[in-house]
């Protein structure tokens, strides 16, 4: 009886490892990255709206940042732009929200990641995630006239060869193109 519930175990263990498997990949199915089209001092990879951190320490709970985009495809940067105006990060179950109170946001305000639809105290989603892209490639926030931005600066990270910039909205007639047109783009995988 011990040895048919190892064998039981040891089954229902490979099963569970084998849907987990498959959850993790599911992110990278159909996923793309959201790189701003200037690649502004990174002619060589540009920048791609990234979660900080990697793997099991990617902090969900801090504010969205751009970062050089990497060469290979990770679930901290993989996004996905559905027909509903939600920017998807289905790696984390989460989207792109726009730090506001009661439905409404300010230039200057962070980008968060949070449940897609969440309806809480000071979190009105509908009016926090939705956005849309224009044919120049800026992305705005829908009922308003806020554009996703990167700031002017950008400093180095743990590494001298990478950098990061600040991510956030500000008024789309006057932030500079530059540093607000944006592209849905997949990157493939080093062979």
């Amino acid at each position: 009886m011990k040895g048919k519930a190892i064998q039981v175990f040891a089954i229902s263990l490979a099963l569970v490892l084998l849907a987990i498997g498959a959850q993790a990949q599911q992110w990278a199915e159909d996923s793309k990255v959201l790189r701003l089209l200037d690649k502004l001092d990174r002619p060589q990879d540009g920048y791609c709206v990234d979660v900080v951190g990697v793997g099991p320490d990617a902090r969900t709970d801090l504010p969205l940042f751009v970062h050089n985009c990497s060469s290979e495809r990770y679930p901290d940067e993989a996004v996905r732009f559905d027909g509903s105006g939600l920017i998807r990060f289905p790696a984390y179950k989460l989207c792109v929200t726009a730090m506001g109170v009661n439905g409404l946001s300010l230039p200057g305000s962070a980008m968060l990641l949070r449940p897609c639809g969440e309806r809480s105290s000071f979190m009105d989603a509908d009016a926090l995630q939705h956005f849309s892209q224009h044919p120049d490639g800026r992305l705005k926030l829908a009922t308003t006239n806020l554009c996703l931005t990167v700031g002017s600066r950008s400093t180095r990270t743990y590494s001298m060869q990478h950098r990061w910039r600040a991510l956030y909205l500000d008024d789309c007639a006057t932030t500079p193109p530059e540093r607000s047109r944006w592209e849905f783009t997949t990157i493939e995988p080093k062979q």
